[in-house]
């Protein structure tokens, strides 16, 4: 469930990071597919980490899930050009 919840904020986090870099923008849909990547990716990473072992758990999916959209979307960007 909880990889899920990753994956489906990880599409918000790619897609919110395309509104908010115009130029970066792959359009909706692979802002998404790049999203859900970056959501899985951040979700393992903080896994690794040990990082959200506390009770705000779910506070640390959501936002690894938004970052790590974000920041895979921003990465490809780059490359698109």
């Amino acid at each position: 469930m909880e990889l899920l919840v990753s994956l489906l904020l990880g599409a918000g986090g790619g897609n919110l990071a395309g509104y908010l870099l115009k130029g970066k923008s792959l359009g909706t849909l692979w802002n998404s597919v790049v999203g859900i990547l970056g959501g899985g990716i951040g979700a393992f990473v903080l896994g690794l980490l040990n990082v959200g072992t506390g009770g705000a758990e779910w506070l640390w999916t959501v936002v690894s899930s938004l970052i790590g959209g974000g920041a895979l979307l921003w990465v490809v960007s780059l490359f698109k050009k």
